[in-house]
């Protein structure tokens, strides 16, 4: 998924001593008729979970009352792209020769790495009901110049005592995803049941962020609305969930070892300094063989045009809080 703002900011994707809930803002994907999507990470009070450096959530949205998802072809580099359905289904295709279907409950998983580019387009016929996560993931330095990629694996749903689990990357509860990613991380679809109350062992090493789907769930001791991200930092064992409706409640479990280097993070790329971003740009602008092309798209625009770089030098900045 692109972040297809045309005025994005500089990000200093650093970790920080913020220890909390962070709100959601609402966005516009794909135009000024486009579905919107709310988006968590990355804030100033905290830009990082892990290596996650950006969720957004997005749904249910009916595309028989007008436009679904339909993101051109746009570049990216130094992440890895996370697509997570709950429901409706969404054609991907890449300049690595990939064309998929994300259908729900599977996870797939982009590598970016030195370059890539991609198109997202929601299959209406498959299912009205567009519903689910992009997430993005940072590459360290030794391994974000990697080769284009892409994996997709279905996990097994486990039931007990009212809760749900499907662990997408990492280990939880003894359930392990064979997806390899680059830092220690975890990824999990959590679903309780009413009344429940879940007591999780976590990685003490790892930070957490619980993203609220649907429901009304207190985690980390904080009551969350939808597409609030309650943060726990590294430390902890455990994690408690509660679910406090009447309803099924849903929800995402991210986590990660601290991720100790400088990055900036403008528009769709990921970058360790300004003349990174700003070479991928120019890159992008004159179609450099860098992202390669998509072949098969057949939106009204052939490809997202790259917005303006802001007058100032981005600034990689320390690392509060480690």
């Amino acid at each position: 998924m692109s972040n297809t703002e045309t005025a994005p900011n500089e990000v200093d994707c650093a970790a920080s001593s913020f220890a909390g809930v962070l709100h959601p803002r609402e966005v516009p994907l794909g135009g000024p008729r486009a579905i919107r999507v709310r988006r968590t990470l990355p804030q100033r009070e905290r830009s990082l979970i892990g290596a996650w450096c950006f969720a957004d959530h997005y749904g249910p949205h009916d595309q028989r009352g007008g436009t679904g998802m339909d993101v051109p072809p746009h570049p990216h580099t130094g992440l890895q792209t996370v697509s997570w359905l709950f429901s409706g289904a969404v054609e991907h295709r890449d300049s690595a020769g990939v064309h998929a279907l994300v259908r729900p409950g599977e996870l797939n998983l982009m590598t970016a790495g030195a370059g890539i580019c991609h198109s997202e387009v929601s299959v209406a016929s498959a299912e009205p009901i567009l519903h689910g996560a992009q997430l993005w993931v940072a590459l360290p330095d030794s391994d974000r110049d990697t080769g284009r990629d892409f994996a997709h694996y279905a996990p097994r749903a486990r039931t007990a005592g009212g809760v749900t689990l499907r662990t997408f990357l990492g280990e939880l509860d003894g359930q392990r995803s064979p997806v390899h990613t680059f830092t220690p991380l975890l990824g999990a679809q959590v679903d309780l049941e009413p009344g429940v109350r879940l007591a999780l062992e976590v990685d003490h090493r790892f930070e957490h962020g619980v993203l609220l789907d649907r429901g009304r769930v207190e985690a980390c001791g904080s009551l969350l609305e939808v597409a609030d991200l309650a943060y726990q930092g590294p430390g902890h064992a455990g994690l408690e969930l509660t679910n406090l409706g009447d309803e099924p409640a849903r929800l995402l479990l991210l986590g990660g070892t601290p991720f100790t280097e400088e990055l900036v993070m403008w528009w769709n790329f990921v970058g360790r300094s300004h003349d990174d971003i700003a070479a991928y740009r120019e890159q992008w602008q004159q179609h450099d063989a860098r992202f390669g092309r998509v072949e098969g798209y057949r939106g009204a625009v052939e490809r997202l045009p790259a917005p303006p770089l802001p007058n100032g030098r981005l600034r990689p900045r320390a690392n509060p809080g480690i």
